[in-house]
């Protein structure tokens, strides 16, 4: 398919219609100019039949038709939003048949499930990027270019709150879907601490808390984390799924602070509160349509043949240091990481910078969602 101005669009398919494809995601292929909606993927026949008439969509596919999908010809790459436990089979799958895959974050379940993942796609030559959109949202990213220029000196420590309320029957609090707190909120904080402090963890360490409510008879009602980096620097945080819509973080110096707040949202202005030597200045990141910054990039990186920065290796990382962090719940010890050596650590092929930033405006649309339940405080 090629725009109005001659240029091609990257066709792609959403896979997993739950109220993120339908509230951010759908919505935001009309500030993606480079990227264009061409099939749906759902075992709900409502979602596709409305949802298809509302974005003019032809091609709708029930889970089981998946590889139809992919051997149309109607398609280059997949938006899989689907619960994390299906993230490598429909990644591999896609990567198997030449698509390319744009995957929610976490990554997958397990290091193993990234590795085969990260395997198809280079066996296949296709792009895999992690949806991490914040490695592209302007007030995360100058965040980081505060922190690289030392305005607030030597940054020592990160912390962070991130807590919501999840309904009883959300697919988040279920074991086998792959819920938790660590792998849905807690991600944003880890993701957060490593790409603010340009580094990787070498020992982490976790409690997990739990009131006894029915809804948190199968995942943690919360966690508190610490993770240590090199050069004796602490980054710590707690998520939970009981608590009040909470969402920052604040990093540390060795002449001022940094606080970010709300930090980690998809919509919304976001407020930078810079203290140094006592005189803090407020800063406001207006609403911008984050999930279109996405789709351009990743339809950019497939049109211009490159690697996308928020990579498979960056997703495995993330997945790694959250198992280490159930170990330790499980143990009630530290326990040592090797990220570093293992995927490379500072040698990675880069981290995300400003010159990533992309700004779309932000989305009019407030869709009425079909079979689909937004989480509290989301």
């Amino acid at each position: 398919m090629t725009a109005a101005n001659g240029k091609r669009k990257i066709r792609y398919a959403v896979v997993g219609l739950g109220w993120f494809a339908q509230e951010a995601a759908l919505p935001s292929f009309a500030h993606a100019e480079n990227s264009e909606l061409v099939a749906l993927v759902s075992d709900d026949p409502t979602k596709n039949e409305e949802l298809s008439k509302k974005y003019g969509i032809e091609h709708t596919y029930s889970y089981e038709e998946y590889e139809d999908c992919l051997a149309s010809g109607e398609v280059d790459a997949v938006y899989i939003a689907l619960p994390n436990h299906l993230h490598c089979d429909y990644t591999v799958r896609a990567a198997n048949q030449a698509i390319h895959v744009l995957c929610e974050k976490p990554m997958a379940v397990t290091e193993q499930e990234c590795e085969a993942m990260i395997k198809a796609a280079n066996d296949n030559n296709v792009k895999l990027m992690i949806a991490y959109r914040l490695h592209l949202e302007e007030a995360n990213l100058q965040a980081v270019e505060i922190l690289r220029s030392k305005q607030i000196g030597e940054p020592r420590i990160f912390n962070s709150v991130f807590t919501q309320q999840v309904e009883e029957g959300n697919i988040r609090l279920r074991d086998v879907t792959g819920g938790g707190t660590l792998y849905d909120i807690g991600i944003y904080c880890i993701n957060a601490a490593r790409y603010l402090f340009q580094d990787e963890p070498i020992e982490v360490f976790a409690v997990a808390a739990n009131n006894g409510e029915q809804r948190f008879s199968e995942v943690e009602e919360m966690a508190s984390v610490i993770l240590r980096f090199p050069n004796e620097r602490l980054a710590t945080f707690t998520c939970s799924f009981g608590g009040a819509s909470v969402s920052t973080y604040q990093i540390v110096g060795t002449q001022g602070d940094l606080r970010v707040n709300p930090a980690y949202p998809w919509q919304g202005e976001i407020k930078h509160y810079l203290t140094i030597n006592g005189e803090t200045q407020e800063r406001t990141f207006e609403d911008h349509d984050q999930l279109a910054a996405e789709f351009t990039y990743f339809s950019d990186c497939i049109l211009q043949d490159k690697d996308p920065e928020p990579s498979g290796t960056e997703g495995l990382i993330d997945v790694s240091i959250i198992q280490a962090l159930y170990q330790s719940i499980e143990t009630g010890k530290p326990v040592q990481i090797q990220t570093r050596d293992a995927y490379g650590g500072k040698l990675r092929h880069q981290r995300p910078t400003s010159a990533q930033t992309i700004e779309r405006p932000p989305s009019d649309e407030k869709p009425d969602l079909i079979h689909a339940a937004a989480p509290s405080g989301e």
